[in-house]
């Protein structure tokens, strides 16, 4: 029942990623067997990052090589300074890597070291926590599928929408069905997918919408308190944004459907007219001159 319950699933969703193409059309994937490579910043032990690993065993070879404990919030940071240990065991047949680092850095050193080939799919998640607008700038589970873009790799990173007790099922579903869309070459080059599903049964999703980043300033603030020693301590806090733009990534998820970002590394930004000609002033700058 429970595996009739997830292939239904996993034809809706299908159908709607092909329906959200542009043009309503779709490159078949690649045929063959898939070597994917899967990532989070939650820990090993993190249950989206096992109902991935199942929902994807059907695709291919599966390897995980994730942080041994917590990464989240680190962004694209690096382990650096110091060794890394890794442990490596094997569940139901496929390869998992526990490792001493960040997400970013447990991807590099899984590309350089510790695969035997290099994957065709890069996959972080699936993240407990929604990863959309801004706030994806702080996210270790969308640094880690930005270290695969570097490296030339396909990747996405996916995150489930709620901040209380997950039901993964649907959103590997989503991402199984995803994967089997865009195959090998579905995302170009010099780009990532951010992928965030609501936290709903399958049945309940409205669609896939590509999106654009919702680029307004998250709701952050402080509470602060004094403790008994004298010592202020400031407690920080944050609230979801209320749906913007109906092309954003917020909005879309916020309205009951998948939202598919396409988010790029490069960070160079085209300025507008007047600030073009003020900053191209600064190469006139004298430097080194007498």
């Amino acid at each position: 029942m429970m595996k009739r319950r997830r292939r239904n699933i996993e034809i809706v969703i299908l159908a709607l990623v092909l329906a959200a193409g542009c043009g309503g059309t779709s490159t078949a994937p690649a045929s063959g067997p898939l070597r994917i490579l899967i990532t989070n910043d939650d820990g090993i032990e993190a249950p989206g990052i096992l109902a991935l690993a199942e929902a994807l065993r059907p695709l291919g070879e599966v390897t995980v090589a994730a942080p041994s404990g917590n990464r989240s919030g680190t962004s694209h940071g690096i382990t650096s300074a110091r060794p890394i240990a890794v442990r490596e065991s094997e569940r139901r047949g496929q390869r998992w890597l526990a490792i001493d680092a960040t997400p970013a850095t447990c991807v590099r050193l899984a590309l350089e070291e510790l695969l035997p080939s290099r994957p065709d799919l890069v996959i972080s998640g699936i993240n407990w926590g929604e990863n959309l607008g801004n706030v994806t700038f702080y996210s270790a589970t969308v640094g880690a599928a930005r270290e695969a873009a570097f490296q030339g790799i396909p990747a996405m990173a996916v995150n489930v929408a709620s901040t209380d007790g997950v039901d993964y099922r649907t959103a590997a579903s989503v991402t199984a069905a995803i994967v089997r869309v865009l195959g090998r070459d579905g995302i170009a080059k010099g780009t990532f997918l951010n992928i965030n599903v609501p936290d709903l049964p399958g049945e309940k999703l409205r669609g896939v919408r590509i999106t654009r980043q919702d680029t307004r300033a998250p709701i952050e603030f402080f509470k602060e308190t004094v403790r008994p020693d004298g010592v202020t301590e400031y407690t920080p806090g944050w609230k979801h944004l209320e749906p913007g733009r109906e092309d954003t990534d917020i909005w879309a998820v916020r309205n009951g459907y998948v939202s598919v970002s396409v988010f790029g590394f490069d960070q160079s930004a085209a300025a507008a007219p007047a600030a073009s000609l003020a900053l191209k002033r600064l190469e006139s700058l004298p430097l080194g001159r007498d």
